[in-house]
């Protein structure tokens, strides 16, 4: 009876490796995101069988690993299905190997004139759409190399490209896996709480099937995290302008070292102290000293990240550039709306008073707001150990979330990455949930029914109040 047992445990992850190998398959091959049923249904499986090959094998870290990389490769030579942004990223790549800085043309610009600057112009042009190719990028110098890499392999084949754009995401992943594994055994933390990121079915479509380089700014994210952890902050500086250059994101996380610098230092320098210093140390003016030694520390990471992030975006600088990126940028909180939570309840009080929508006004407050919430988690909570540090991070995205105007599937990526540092699972439940966004391309308008945003959110916010209120006294003493 107990050789029949092992028998079973033995063979039924690998059942279910191959049912998700054949629903990835189909995934990738066989579905239009209009196909609302089909897409619902392989999600909810996935997502399901996911679920149970962690909880089946959640230590054997090895097998979960190479499902990983097998589920990856599924998608090595499809065409992105639920996504039509990889068209501008082979545009982008292929302008700056052509000699044209991407920042200051627009795919349309082109087009009107009758002009033909790269490959297959008019079939990059109608599959990325009007929308995308009236306006300017807004894509970072990391990810501009990235679609240059793709240029200088394939220049003048869509799925070549689409190739070489998917293997530098599933090396991030990998670069990923790698370091939040370093990092999940430094913060003594379970090493299979990363899978709940790596093997996501969410993680897997939209970053290695619809080829989002949320996953290249992860990586730079968990390297940087691990040398800051480790001491290496001058280096960890470095690195995290890197994920800054690949999407913008990690702006949002500056201001929160302030207090993990502060406490930081003083432990790293205390370890290697004799008596003597030591007892400086702990006078008030070895106190005074060692508080503007923290400062200055701090200040030079700040600038380190600075300088390393000018100089990434140095090469496309001019007037011109600065004064279209951050217009291209505001465009995110001032003109597109989609599946918001916070935004859209106060678009329709803006309806009810005023009526008509009030985008540009709550636009403008929303990132107020999300500023102040972050100086908030710098300032009055704690953020000194890197556990505490990646809560604060974890919630100042969550807020950004909720008070972003427009919220596609694949900005979860970095909140989940977060969350399995953390003991917080409201970021898997979205993760889960998120699917249900897609809805909106089931129509030929592609408009949104709020009911269904409306179920989204209230899921989510449901979980979030259960685990900040209800499940409280079970968190660590080090989270909120």
């Amino acid at each position: 009876m107990r050789h029949f047992s092992l028998l079973r445990t033995n063979k039924l992850p690998l059942l279910l490796t191959v049912i998700s190998v054949l629903l990835y398959v189909t995934f990738a091959y066989d579905l239009m995101r209009t196909d609302y049923i089909k897409l619902m249904s392989l999600y909810v499986a996935l997502f399901f069988i996911f679920y149970k090959l962690i909880q089946l094998e959640k230590y054997n870290t090895r097998f979960l690993t190479a499902i990983a990389f097998i589920f990856r490769a599924v998608f090595i030579f499809s065409i992105p299905n639920l996504s039509q942004d990889f068209y501008r990223f082979i545009w982008d790549g292929r302008m700056l190997l052509e000699g044209f800085n991407p920042y200051l043309y627009t795919p349309e610009s082109f087009i009107l004139k009758g002009a033909f600057p790269v490959a297959q112009t008019q079939e990059l042009y109608l599959g990325m759409g009007e929308l995308n190719a009236s306006h300017f990028t807004n894509y970072p110098p990391v990810n501009q190399l990235c679609f240059v890499i793709a240029g200088f392999f394939a220049g003048k084949s869509i799925l070549g490209s689409v190739f070489v754009l998917r293997l530098l995401i599933i090396a991030a992943d990998f670069g990923t896996l790698y370091f939040g594994k370093k990092l999940l055994k430094k913060l003594k933390l379970p090493v299979h709480n990363l899978f709940f990121y790596i093997l996501n079915p969410f993680i897997i479509i939209e970053l290695t099937g619809n080829l989002h380089f949320e996953g290249v700014m992860v990586f730079f994210l968990v390297w940087s995290l691990y040398l800051l952890h480790a001491g290496q902050w001058k280096f960890a500086a470095v690195i995290f302008a890197l994920s800054i250059a690949t999407k913008l994101i990690p702006l949002l996380f500056l201001p929160l070292f302030f207090g993990w610098f502060l406490k930081r230092t003083v432990f790293a320098r205390t370890a290697q102290q004799s008596v003597k210093q030591a007892e400086i140390a702990r006078s008030h003016k070895g106190t005074h000293i060692a508080f503007w030694k923290r400062i200055r520390t701090l200040l030079v990471f700040y600038v380190i990240v600075g300088l390393t992030t000018l100089l990434l975006f140095a090469p496309f600088l001019s007037i011109q550039f600065i004064e279209l990126y951050f217009k291209t940028v505001g465009l995110w909180f001032s003109d597109f709306e989609f599946n918001a939570s916070m935004y859209y309840i106060f678009r329709e009080i803006g309806y009810l008073f005023r009526g008509w929508n009030e985008i540009g006004v709550i636009g403008s407050l929303l990132p107020v707001l999300v500023l102040l919430f972050v100086l908030y988690l710098s300032f009055f909570k704690k953020n000194r150990t890197t556990k505490q540090l990646l809560v604060a991070m974890l919630f100042a995205f969550t807020f950004y979330l909720f008070a972003s105007t427009t919220v596609h599937p694949w900005y979860l990526a970095t909140l989940l990455f977060l969350s399995v540092f953390t003991n917080y699972k409201f970021p898997l439940v979205w993760s889960f949930i998120i699917i249900i966004s897609y809805l909106a391309y089931a129509n030929t308008d592609n408009t949104e029914n709020l009911w269904i945003i409306a179920l989204e959110y209230v899921v989510v916010y449901g979980f979030l109040i259960w685990e900040l209120f209800i499940k409280q006294k079970r968190l660590e003493s080090s989270d909120l």
